[in-house]
């Protein structure tokens, strides 16, 4: 095989809750994951020098050692003692720094390329284990599908799938630093948490209406103060049909479940207009397409 295409999937955070800051620094995590159809391409040829080399369609990502796709290749092609080397084509789609994984996802999809083109014969777990090296949503972006993740994100344990729902994507023209959010992060008694569980357990019963009911994302109480148009955004798709919205990650994407595609697009068009994002998508759940490395 002398090129392969795979797609990278985004991500949001169906529900995300912080337990406790360890004394390493991170924080412990109890989150359910989720991808949805929203993806990036890239194009992964084989080349006669050694190296990676990568070209992507937006001009401000880097392109060197400081992108996640130079950083996972580079460790994969170590860890198997490549030779040869690699080019990359990005095409990007996934809001950059949106809090959707889009690094981590292309990440996850440039070591399954490789591995899939140089028939290494990794399986998902090992390949896991070089990918958590490069973040902790590699290994969720590998894995895909419904999953709830514990620890710093790394801890992976498969969910039946999400029922499938419209899923609206909205994004402002602003930027929010993860690190800034979990330094500003306050946990105290007085700290609503969503109830992970009974998400869980609506996820079971295949109950879109309780899942979406159980969403919630501790991390909206420092980044919406700081940043109202998020709750705007919430806002003006609950008021259009969603039967719920949230911030996902440390946002600053926002996205609503609906019950089906009409709706949607019409909570779309109020988006639209109401210029409160630049981004914006409607898009639906994605399955695990990797299926079983």
């Amino acid at each position: 095989m002398e090129q392969i295409t795979v797609n990278a999937y985004a991500k949001v955070n169906l529900g995300l809750d912080v337990i406790r800051k360890r004394e390493d620094g991170y924080h412990e995590v109890k989150m359910i994951m989720q991808t949805v159809s929203l993806h990036d391409v890239l194009t992964v040829k084989r080349t006669n020098d050694s190296g990676i080399t990568i070209r992507t369609n937006l001009d401000f990502l880097p392109v060197n050692r400081n992108n996640l796709i130079y950083q996972a290749a580079k460790r994969l092609m170590e860890h198997c003692k490549m030779r040869e080397g690699i080019s990359v084509d990005l095409k990007k789609h996934i809001p950059v720094a949106a809090g959707m994984a889009g690094g981590s996802a292309d990440a996850a999809a440039v070591l399954h390329g490789i591995n899939a083109m140089f028939e290494l014969g990794l399986n998902l777990k090992e390949l896991q284990e070089i990918g958590v090296k490069i973040g902790a949503d590699v290994p969720y972006c590998l894995m895909q599908g419904t999953a709830l993740a514990e620890g710093i994100g790394e801890k992976l344990t498969e969910l039946p799938a999400m029922p499938d729902c419209p899923v609206l994507i909205a994004k402002p023209p602003i930027s929010v630093s993860t690190k800034f959010v979990y330094e500003n992060l306050k946990l105290n008694a007085k700290m609503h948490h969503p109830d992970i569980d009974a998400q869980i357990q609506a996820i079971h019963r295949q109950d879109l209406k309780t899942i979406a009911e159980c969403m919630g994302n501790v991390l909206e109480t420092v980044t919406i103060p700081n940043y109202p148009v998020i709750d705007q955004i919430k806002s003006c798709m609950t008021a259009n049909g969603a039967i719920r919205a949230m911030m996902s990650g440390s946002g600053p994407t926002v996205f609503g479940l609906f019950f089906d595609m009409e709706t949607a697009k019409d909570a779309e068009k109020a988006l639209r207009l109401s210029n409160l994002a630049r981004q914006i998508c409607v898009t639906g759940m994605q399955r695990k397409p990797y299926g079983s490395v």
